[in-house]
């Protein structure tokens, strides 16, 4: 199969492309966007025309959903396929989801339910993985000099949300901030189902939408103003008081090293280890640390984030906040560990540091599940199915 590839420069682009390769089909790459973010909706429907008429392809693969690409390749009539791997996508509010010729693949079930509706025959559910290969070639080059550099108690990679976070343009101290501040605290003493979205009434909208700059939806798409509010500003915000709650509390009782882009001030007791490299140290990191934590980000409201995949396959022992999916796939206890409580993530994290055997059987039971059930390889092998 010749599959025309569409990149912006997603950290799963890399993995995708080679999994894809080894199962004998051949990729094209479309790369400009890689370089310039102001390429805009002309600039994609160009590129992938003109790509389209000078090659035969038999689809057009990318991460997450371009309503552009869509439209071009309804208009050639070829499978526009996506895997949506981050929350929220916006885009996938475009009109342009209802086209004949996609095939939408959503990682997060909530996601799925919502949109299913828009396109019976061209949405599907499938969940993320990890490209084993590479992991696997990765853990093979640890060095002691790697041992000295990257293990750790507890280790945390990942944005701590200060900057992904709108809702702090909010300068309102009445009723409106009173109440949105009531219901980010609701929503972070509660795992497993997110409530931000009904609980937005049509005052608390318009309200919210007076005060700050609000994100505007394209003229041809569902105006969805709730699910913006929801996810863009109250779910980034949760995220980012969880984050910075949960790692402030063990920074301060253990010794937690912290890879991150983010402004880390508000974390004075983390070990900061400045920025790790995607392909080359994060799985190293996570194979290396003896506790790796993950919270999901909170407009991933049912499914499994990629990170917790990452650190399933580089070996590493996860312990993750509950996601209603999670028992679907794994047995908590026995392939990772999960937490629904901060008083039960800090009495865990005290256990495994204490119970080192357990620990590494569980790490050892996570990643061999991880590989024979629910790899990349064999993702990509069902998406690829279904659109053949």
């Amino acid at each position: 199969m010749n599959i025309l590839f569409y990149r912006y420069n997603s950290i799963c682009e890399p993995d995708i492309i080679a999994v894809m390769r080894r199962l004998g089909h051949t990729v094209t790459e479309i790369t400009e966007e890689m370089r310039n973010k102001e390429l805009g909706a002309r600039g994609q429907m160009n590129l992938v025309s003109a790509a389209l008429k000078k090659e035969e392809s038999q689809i057009v693969f990318s991460i997450n959903f371009f309503p552009v690409v869509s439209e071009v390749c309804n208009i050639f009539h070829i499978p526009y396929v996506c895997w949506i791997v981050d929350s929220p996508v916006m885009e996938l509010y475009s009109h342009s989801i209802r086209n004949t010729w996609n095939r939408v693949f959503l990682f997060d079930y909530a996601l799925y339910e919502e949109f299913h509706r828009e396109n019976p025959k061209g949405i599907f559910y499938l969940p993320l993985g990890a490209d084993y290969v590479r992991l696997d070639e990765v853990m093979e080059t640890i060095t002691e000099e790697d041992r000295k550099k990257f293990s750790a108690d507890v280790s945390f990679i990942g944005s701590l949300y200060t900057e992904k976070c709108p809702y702090n343009r909010l300068k309102e101290e009445g009723w409106l901030k009173g109440y949105l501040d009531g219901l980010i605290e609701a929503q972070l003493k509660v795992y497993g189902y997110n409530f931000l979205e009904e609980c937005i009434t049509d005052e608390v909208l318009q309200a919210f939408k007076k005060k700050v700059p609000f994100y505007q939806f394209p003229e041809k798409a569902d105006h969805n103003d709730r699910a913006a509010m929801a996810h863009l500003y109250l779910g980034n915000k949760v995220t980012e008081q969880e984050r910075l709650r949960l790692l402030k509390r063990i920074s301060e009782e253990y010794k937690l090293d912290l890879y991150t882009a983010s402004d880390f001030s508000p974390l004075p007791h983390a070990n900061y280890r400045g920025l790790a490299k995607t392909a080359t140290e994060m799985p190293k990191i996570f194979h290396l640390s003896k506790i790796n934590l993950n919270f999901t980000s909170k407009p991933i409201r049912t499914g499994l984030p990629l990170r917790l995949w990452d650190i399933l396959g580089a070996g590493g022992f996860v312990l993750t906040n509950y996601q209603s999916e999670i028992p679907e796939y794994f047995e908590p206890g026995k392939d990772l560990e999960l937490y629904a409580s901060e008083e039960e993530l800090l009495e865990k994290i005290r256990y495994y540091l204490e119970h080192e055997e357990e620990r590494q059987e569980i790490a050892r039971n996570g990643y061999q599940k991880a590989k024979e059930k629910y790899s990349l390889e064999l993702r990509v092998g069902q998406i690829l199915k279904i659109v053949s």
